[in-house]
C-alpha cells in the first residue's frame, strides 16, 4: 500500500532520518513510536504531502489515498456540525444529487424520447454505485461516528464555530474516518478524547478495512489497536511485529545485544589499532600492518545513540495525615439549572489512590475543584487532621507566568530551604543547561506540563489532587510519573483518560455521572468487569444504564432490549454459548502463549546469530559464514511465519 524508498530528511544540515526503506501493507495497523523530536510527526507530514523530504521517494498503490490528522490546529466553522461532517461524503452526495436530477428528467420525458434508454442505463448504474458505496446508510454512519466520538444528538445542528479546540479536533477526526482513506495517518488522535470515545475509536480502527499508521501516548490504545510497532530511532526506522507492551521488552533485548556487539567490536578495533601502532615502522611487518589497516577500514562501526532522556524524580516524604483525609457530606453543586453533583457523600482515606472516571461533562473536574476547596452550592467539606494538599488542575500549565523563565517560575513559589535544589528539580524534569532560562511562553505543551508538575515538588504534601496530569507527556515520562506516584506515601485523587495509567495506580475507581458517585474498590480492570456485569443485568431487566453514562460498547449499537432472551430455554442456550466462547478463548490464549514463547526463543537465537555476524573477522571462515547466513535466513523466515500465525490467532 505504501513504500518509502531511501527517504531522508535534514533540518539545518542535521539528519532527522536517513535513507528509510519501509513498507506498509494493506490492512496493517502500525504504531509509530520514538522520542520527542525523533521525527514521527515529520514523517507523517511527508507521507501526507505537507512537507518535502530531503531525498528519496514515496510510492503509494495505484488509486490509493492518504488522509492525515495532525495533533491540533484544525478549525471548522460556517455550518452546522452534521452538515459539516457530511461534506466528508461529498462523492456520495454528488451521486445522490445526480440520481435526483435523473429521476426528475425521467419523470418528465416520454419513454420513447431520444436518449431515454441511455438515461435509464445511467440511472441504474448510479443507483448500484450508490448502494455499493453505502449511500443509503450515509446519514446513519455519520450519526454513528459523531455519537462514538462523544457528540450528542443535540449538538448536530450546533454551528461548528461554537465548539472548542478539543471538539474541533473531534470534528476533523470524524470527517477523516468517514472519508476512509487507504492510508490513515493519525497523530495523537486520543489527545482530545475521553475514555469512552477512545474505546469507540479502538473498535473502529480494529475493523478499519485499510492501512493505519498512528502516533499515540496512550499505551493501552496502542496495545489494543496496533499489531506492529515502527520505531524511529538513531535516524532509522525499526520494525517490531507485536503490540507496544511486547515491543518494550524486545527493544531492551535488542539494545542490550547492540551494546554487547559494540563492546566486542571496540575490543577488536583496539587490538587492531594497537598492532598497527606497534609495528607501523617495522619494514618486516609492513604487509601485516597494511592488512590490518584495510581490515580496519572495512569494519562498519556500530553506533550506539545516547540513552533516552527521562524524567527522574520522587515526591518528598510528607507529614502523616489522619486516617480520614477528606469527607464530603450532602454536597450539591449546580451551575444555574444544571445540577452537576446532587447531594453526594464521599470519604477519602489515607493512602488511597482514587481514580475519578466518567464521560466528558459528568462532573469529574468539578468534584476535583470542590476537593481542592472550591465552593459548593450546599453541603459540607471537612478536611482531615494535618492534611496538606496540592492541586494540579487540568489547565495548570496555563496558570504559569509567560514572561518568567522556567527557573524564575519555580523560584517564585519555592520555600527558602528549597532554593538550592531548584536546578536539580528542573534537571529531573529535563530542563538542563540553557533550557532553564527559556521563557515559559515559548515552551511546548509537554514542557509546560512538566514545569507545572515540578512545582508540586516544592513542598511536601500528603494529598495530591491531580486533574489530567499526563496531558502532553510522552509514554516514557508517563511511566516515570506513574512509578513516582506508586511510591508516594500519601494519598492521591486523580482524573486521567489514560487507561494504562489508571490501571497502574488506582486502588479505587469512582464513577461520576448523573449527579451521583459510585465506588468500585479495586483497579480499573475490576471496575470494567463490574460495569459490564451491571450493564448485562440492567439490559436483562429492560432498564437503561444509570448515572447518564454512555455504554463502552460504542455508539450506534442497534441492539434492542426487547430482543433479550425471555424464556428459560433461551437463557440456558446463551449460557451454553457463553461457556463455549470462554473455552475457545482459553484455547486461543494457550495458542498465543505458545506462539509468543516460540517467537521469543527464535528471536533470541537470531540476535545471537546477528551478534556473531557483526564480528570483524566473521567472514574469514567461509564455511562458518555460509552456515550462519543460511541459519539467519531460516530463522527470519520462521519468525515471519510465526508472527503470521500469531496475528491469525
Amino acid at each position: 500500500m505504501l513504500h518509502l524508498k531511501k527517504l531522508s530528511k535534514d533540518f539545518a544540515g542535521k539528519p532527522l532520518f536517513t535513507e528509510l526503506n519501509w513498507h506498509l501493507k494493506k490492512g496493517e495497523r502500525v504504531g509509530l513510536v520514538g522520542e520527542n523530536g525523533a521525527g514521527k510527526s515529520t514523517l507523517m507530514r511527508i507521507i501526507a504531502g505537507e512537507v518535502e523530504s530531503s531525498s528519496g521517494e514515496i510510492q503509494i498503490a495505484r488509486g490509493g489515498t492518504v488522509g492525515y490528522l495532525p495533533q491540533d490546529g484544525i478549525v471548522a466553522k460556517g455550518q452546522p456540525l452534521f452538515a459539516e461532517v457530511m461534506t466528508a461524503l461529498s462523492e456520495l452526495q454528488a451521486i445522490e444529487r445526480e440520481i435526483a436530477e435523473l429521476t426528475t428528467r425521467l419523470e418528465l420525458e416520454p419513454h420513447d424520447a431520444p436518449g431515454h434508454d441511455q438515461l435509464l442505463d445511467r440511472f441504474g448504474h448510479l443507483q448500484e454505485e450508490f448502494r455499493l458505496k453505502g449511500g443509503y446508510a450515509m446519514e446513519s454512519e455519520v450519526g454513528n461516528v459523531l455519537s462514538g466520538l462523544g457528540f450528542s444528538a443535540s449538538d448536530w445542528e450546533k454551528e461548528c464555530g461554537d465548539f472548542s479546540g478539543g471538539w474541533q479536533m473531534r470534528i476533523a477526526l470524524a470527517k477523516l474516518l468517514l472519508k476512509k482513506p487507504n492510508v490513515l495517518l493519525l497523530d495523537e488522535p486520543t489527545n482530545h478524547l475521553d475514555i469512552e470515545a477512545r474505546n469507540w475509536l479502538e473498535g473502529y480502527l480494529q475493523s478499519y478495512p485499510y492501512s493505519v499508521m498512528l502516533v499515540s501516548h496512550d499505551r493501552f490504545f496502542l496495545d489494543q489497536v496496533c499489531s506492529r510497532i515502527a520505531e524511529v530511532w538513531n535516524h532509522e526506522i525499526s520494525d517490531y511485529h507485536c503490540n507496544y507492551s511486547r515491543y518494550l521488552t524486545l527493544r531492551e533485548e535488542r539494545v542490550a545485544a547492540l551494546r554487547d556487539a559494540k563492546k566486542r567490536q571496540d575490543d577488536e578495533i583496539e587490538k587492531i589499532e594497537d598492532f598497527i601502532s606497534r609495528f607501523r615502522y617495522k619494514t618486516d611487518k609492513a604487509p601485516l600492518v597494511q592488512s590490518r589497516i584495510k581490515q580496519l577500514e572495512k569494519i562498519e562501526r556500530i553506533i550506539i545513540p545516547p540513552d533516552r532522556k527521562r524524567i527522574r524524580f520522587s515526591f518528598a516524604t510528607p507529614p502523616k495525615s489522619g486516617k480520614t483525609v477528606i469527607e464530603l457530606s450532602g454536597v450539591r453543586k449546580a451551575f444555574g439549572a444544571n445540577v452537576v453533583l446532587d447531594g453526594i457523600d464521599f470519604t477519602v482515606e489515607s493512602g488511597e489512590r482514587i481514580a475519578l472516571v466518567g464521560h466528558n461533562g459528568a462532573g469529574k473536574s468539578t468534584l476535583m475543584r470542590i476537593l481542592a476547596g472550591g465552593g459548593v452550592t450546599s453541603g459540607t467539606l471537612t478536611l482531615g487532621h494535618n492534611v496538606i494538599f496540592d492541586y494540579f488542575a487540568q489547565d495548570q500549565a496555563q496558570e504559569l507566568e509567560g514572561n518568567r523563565s522556567a527557573y524564575d517560575e519555580l523560584l517564585a513559589d519555592a520555600p527558602f530551604d528549597m532554593v538550592p535544589q531548584l536546578r536539580d528539580i528542573l534537571g529531573a524534569f529535563l530542563f538542563s543547561g540553557d533550557d532553564i532560562q527559556k521563557k515559559v511562553s515559548v515552551l511546548s505543551g509537554g514542557e509546560r506540563n512538566r514545569l507545572a508538575l515540578a512545582k508540586i515538588l516544592l513542598r511536601p504534601s500528603n494529598l495530591l489532587l491531580m486533574d489530567e496530569p499526563t496531558n502532553h507527556l510522552d509514554l516514557f515520562s508517563k511511566e516515570v510519573l506513574l512509578e513516582a506516584l506508586r511510591n508516594f506515601p500519601g494519598t492521591v485523587v486523580f482524573v486521567s483518560h489514560d487507561r494504562h495509567f489508571i490501571d497502574g495506580l488506582a486502588t479505587r475507581v469512582v464513577e461520576v455521572g448523573g449527579g451521583k458517585l459510585e465506588s468500585f474498590h479495586g483497579d480499573y480492570e475490576y471496575y470494567l468487569e463490574k460495569v459490564a456485569e451491571r450493564e448485562a443485568a440492567l439490559q436483562g431487566s429492560g432498564n437503561s444504564k444509570p448515572h447518564g453514562a454512555k455504554s463502552d460498547t460504542g455508539a450506534g449499537d442497534s441492539r434492542s432490549l426487547t430482543n433479550e432472551p425471555s424464556s428459560k430455554e433461551d437463557r440456558q442456550r446463551l449460557r451454553e454459548e457463553d461457556k463455549l466462547r470462554q473455552k475457545e478463548e482459553r484455547a486461543r490464549e494457550r495458542q498465543l502463549a505458545e506462539l509468543e514463547s516460540r517467537i521469543a526463543a527464535r528471536e533470541e537465537e537470531l540476535a545471537g546469530v546477528e551478534a556473531g555476524m557483526a564480528l570483524p573477522d566473521f567472514f574469514k571462515d567461509v564455511e562458518a559464514a555460509r552456515v550462519a547466513g543460511e541459519r539467519h535466513a531460516a530463522l527470519t523466515a520462521e519468525i515471519a511465519s510465526l508472527y503470521e500465525a500469531w496475528e491469525t490467532v
